[in-house]
């Protein structure tokens, strides 16, 4: 199995990867360019799995050589698992590559990272309902601090394919009075 890392940069992908890795680590350029990526090894119920820490993009139409780098690697990876990590601060920014991802078809699971940070602005986000929502697992962490790293690791095997159709009648479905991330309190 191959595991990527997808994300915004600066949203903690590097420090999942080595929390998952440890020091099994090669960093390489991707072909042709002089874009740096790294690759560790780690195991999961027994199985050797492969975990890439994908370039930081914050689309898949890219606008740098950097996130050009990141889509091939998606793209090159049909069969792989993508954890998408997302800066739980800034929610709307994230849901957005990560809503791409699944129109593309892999099988996906959020990481709502930066949890604290988040909390430190008054922003909850109700993970269970967003997940509910989008009908893949959603897991709330604190990577920094090790916090949900198990959890996140234990519902890999849950990550499948979406149809986006599925997530647009999930969201129909959803009370309009109710908000996902809520500035001012729990959701």
């Amino acid at each position: 199995m191959k595991i990527l890392l997808m994300g915004h940069p600066n949203v903690g992908k590097s420090v999942f990867f080595n929390r998952l890795t440890g020091a099994n680590v090669t960093e390489s350029n991707y072909p042709g360019t002089t874009v740096d990526y790294t690759k560790g090894w780690m195991k999961i119920e027994g199985e050797d799995v492969e975990i890439v820490d994908v370039p930081g993009t914050f689309s898949l139409d890219p606008k740098d050589r950097a996130e050009e780098v990141a889509v091939a690697m998606l793209h090159e990876n049909r069969d792989a698992k993508v954890i998408s990590v997302i800066d739980a601060s800034k929610i709307e920014r994230g849901i957005y590559l990560a809503l791409e991802i699944i129109e593309e078809g892999y099988p996906l699971v959020i990481a709502l990272n930066m949890r604290d940070v988040a909390e430190d602005k008054n922003i909850v986000i109700d993970a269970d309902r967003l997940e509910r929502i989008l009908g893949i697992p959603v897991v709330s962490t604190v990577a920094i601090a090790g916090e949900g790293i198990k959890e996140l690791v234990s519902r890999l095997k849950e990550a499948k394919p979406v149809n986006v159709e599925d997530i647009i009648a999930n969201a129909a479905n959803a009370s309009t009075t109710e908000s996902v991330a809520d500035a001012g309190g729990a959701a």
